[in-house]
């Protein structure tokens, strides 16, 4: 069995181990239409050197559950040095009784036992492959009978490339995901023939090469050599590793889990790999480095440690958030010299130049502000942040100052309560008995008492009432995630008892501090661990494209979840509306399914464990004042005991967005069968006619036959042929070309039925 190690931090690669090689099975040479390989029988391909193996491997952070690949087998590297190089479907898992097999029809299918389904398919069921060979380069190709290469491993590669495989246009090496909630890290060729890093989908923080074409590729030498080279071979752009031309036999380039690049050469001396070169020597530079862990700062070593300046809990685990969420009272800068802070979620900052006093008033002033970053190095760069997702890096050469907002008194009681100190009482100048004294003196404490009581208990109930209205929500209420608990009295309390509905089962409820919050009511039976677990996983998730989760009530028979409030409703109701649609010309349409393409691409591929939508539709994607798109509702269907993996899958997610853009682009629903209706009128070359008429302006031409062709592709009955999110993206960015589709519905036909009276 192959292991793969999923924890950076123990380990910087993913490794391989084997048991007990006379236990298993091993096919050499040319693989034979019907072979598997299976998790039970724990065997494998080896290529004819013995150089690589491709075999299942197992997760040890997900139990019982497997992904398939190939890996190092040379018996010169020792077992645990051993690194998985490609992994079919990259982020694809599997059950412990599942199998890999290359079908008669020519593909490659890897089967999950527990959804009972394919999972990954080479598609090549057309191509008439009739042999599959691991080649000594480590490359699994599929063949046809005259010997072409039909398919080939080096065509998708996961985070690594190996010697003599390249990278085109708009293919991508992507990083593993350190947890679920950090975006992941991905290195490509861009449009104009450079190398780049980024975060995400638009955060670059490295680039390789100058602009020179849009037809150049990367690929790694056996010498040691990351080059670029332009579409007659010539060579455009390298860098070497420290060992450049020794005598070195195994070598790989890796996007590593900490988003840097990194080149690997086989030590034979040490029996060890290392690094022998990486894209970005000072790892704070790379962005996001240390997440939600806190600001990078070097150490006395060179390497790189994320410590939390502004931490308010000793808790070592916790995020490292900025301690700023619309004080109550009054706040105040906290001022961090030679650091540089931006934001992660979302990680677009407000850029102004000002000077540095001018850029701490300017997020005193702003109640959203949380972080104000100055560049001290005459530009007069003053960089504000809105979010309490905050990372960055710190040192002695940074040229940054930065202000980070924090409440004066998050947690004080009534700061307009005077205590007053008692008057002193004169000496008593006789002890002799005085009974109306006694009786003037009795009811003067009595009364001084009654007095007293009063202002103790309108005290005690002025500071109850003013810590409950700062902590309900804001504070006290949150749990590990950093979710509010709330209790279904306060819910009542928060809506008014309801009466604000804002569409089916959603209500409108307002914090103390004036934050509105949408508030969803999950009807009917959920079991409390399913209904906690699911909150959990989704208040993980963050995204500029997402609606944030912001609490939940579970107590006795009541479920339900408080979302942040997104001002102009749904996409659905601006479409319905004849004087709203107008509002959505054809950029903020495209720009919408754009959005809501990402954000979804970020369920399916940005969180460590996958997330299907499971009901994708224009009345669960939201605008907000700017009428940028949030997508609401993903993951729910988790909490219906009767949903399966199967009913709610990414080609679900894929079929429903193409419903989803033909919807935004048409603004129909009268007719019938809305897509078939508009691949007719495509294929006829009546494409205008799709279009919405309250759009004013008209369509771009260019972007409506992307935005047709994708959403043609997405509704196709075959939904091997669907195209991934991460795809679908790239198209309606216009950074990948798509072919004309086939029709996307497929009808059965009609059968015949024999006459029985012949």
């Amino acid at each position: 069995m192959l292991r793969r190690d999923m924890f950076p931090l123990d380990s910087p690669f993913l490794l391989c181990f084997s048991i007990g090689l006379s236990l298993l099975t091993v096919v050499v040479g040319q693989i034979p239409l019907g072979s598997n390989l299976s998790v039970a029988e724990n065997n494998f391909w080896v290529s004819s050197n013995g150089d690589f193996a491709l075999g299942f491997f197992d997760l040890p952070d997900q139990p019982n559950q497997y992904s398939i690949g190939i890996c190092f087998k040379s018996d010169s590297i020792p077992v645990a040095e051993r690194k998985v190089i490609w992994v079919a479907g990259v982020d694809v898992t599997v059950g412990n009784k599942s199998y890999f097999q290359l079908s008669q029809n020519g593909e490659l299918v890897l089967f999950d036992s527990v959804k009972g389904m394919a999972v990954w398919t080479s598609q090549t069921s057309m191509l008439s492959v009739v042999s599959a060979v691991l080649r000594d380069d480590g490359n699994l190709v599929l063949l046809n009978s005259e010997k072409d290469v039909r398919w080939q491993s080096f065509d998708t590669p996961s985070d690594t490339l190996l010697p003599g495989q390249t990278l085109s246009v708009f293919q991508t090496l992507r990083a593993a995901s350190r947890n679920s909630t950090s975006s992941y890290f991905s290195l490509y060729v861009n449009a104009s023939g450079q190398l780049q890093l980024r975060w995400e989908s638009h955060v670059v923080y490295w680039t390789g090469g100058s602009p020179i074409s849009s037809n150049v590729t990367a690929s790694l030498t056996s010498s040691g050599a990351l080059q670029l080279r332009d579409h007659r071979l010539k060579l455009v752009w390298s860098v070497f590793g420290q060992d450049h031309n020794d005598s070195v036999k195994y070598r790989f380039l890796r996007l590593d889990v900490d988003g840097n690049l990194r080149l690997y050469s086989w030590a034979e001396a040490s029996h060890a790999w290392r690094s022998v070169w990486q894209a970005v020597e000072n790892q704070c530079n790379v962005f996001a480095t240390c997440g939600q862990r806190g600001i990078c700062a070097l150490t006395s070593t060179g390497s790189s440690d994320c410590k939390c300046p502004f931490k308010v809990t000793t808790d070592s685990n916790s995020k490292c958030l900025v301690p700023y969420q619309q004080c109550q009272s009054n706040s105040n800068m906290i001022v961090y010299k030679h650091t540089n802070l931006y934001g992660i979620y979302p990680p677009e900052d407000s850029v102004i130049l000002t000077s540095l006093q001018q850029c701490e008033n300017l997020c005193v002033n702003d109640p959203h502000c949380t972080v104000a970053t100055f560049t001290n190095d005459g530009s007069g760069e003053c960089r504000l942040k809105r979010t309490q997702y905050v990372t960055g890096y710190s040192g002695p050469s940074v040229r940054s100052i930065s202000f980070v907002k924090r409440c004066s008194d998050p947690l004080a009681v009534n700061p307009n309560l005077n205590v007053v100190s008692p008057a002193h009482s004169p000496p008593i100048q006789s002890y002799k008995h005085c009974i109306p004294c006694l009786i003037g003196v009795s009811s003067g404490t009595l009364a001084v008492f009654f007095v007293f009581q009063f202002v103790f208990g309108f005290f005690i109930y002025k500071r109850r009432t003013a810590i409950r209205k700062r902590v309900l929500l804001a504070y006290t209420g949150h749990n590990s995630k950093g979710l509010i608990v709330l209790s279904f009295s306060e819910l009542k309390d928060l809506t008014g008892n309801f009466k604000c509905q804002m569409g089916p089962k959603m209500f409108k409820g307002m914090l103390p501090n004036n934050q509105p919050v949408a508030i969803k009511d999950l009807k009917g039976n959920i079991e409390e661990r399913k209904f906690r677990s699911v909150v959990s996983k989704i208040a993980n998730i963050h995204h500029k494209n997402l609606v944030k989760l912001e609490g939940y009530c579970c107590e006795l028979s009541h479920r339900l979840l408080v979302y942040e409030y997104v001002k102009n409703g749904s996409v659905e109701r601006y479409i319905e509306d004849s004087k709203l649609s107008k509002r959505l010309d054809w950029r903020k349409r495209i720009d919408i399914c754009l959005s809501v393409a990402r954000a979804v691409c970020y369920l399916h591929a940005g969180c460590r464990e996958f997330v299907s939508h499971g009901n994708l539709k224009c009345e669960n994607v939201l605008l907000d004042e700017n009428l940028e798109a949030k997508v609401t509702e993903f993951g729910l269907w988790r909490v219906n005991g009767e949903a399966s993996d199967h009913d709610f899958s990414a080609v679900k997610d894929v079929k429903d967005f193409g419903e989803m853009v033909l919807r935004l682009v048409s603004g129909c629903r009268e007719v019938e069968n809305l897509g078939e209706w508009a691949y007719k009128e495509w294929m006829e070359g009546q494409a205008g006619n799709v279009v919405d008429k309250a759009i004013d302006s008209g369509a771009n031409l260019e972007e409506l036959e992307r935005a047709l062709r994708v959403a043609f592709w997405c509704l196709q009955s075959n939904e091997f042929m669907r195209p991934s999110m991460g795809e679908v993206v790239k198209v309606l960015e216009g950074t990948l070309t798509v072919d004309p589709p086939p029709p996307p519905f497929f009808r059965r036909p009609v059968e015949v039925e024999e006459d029985s009276s012949e």
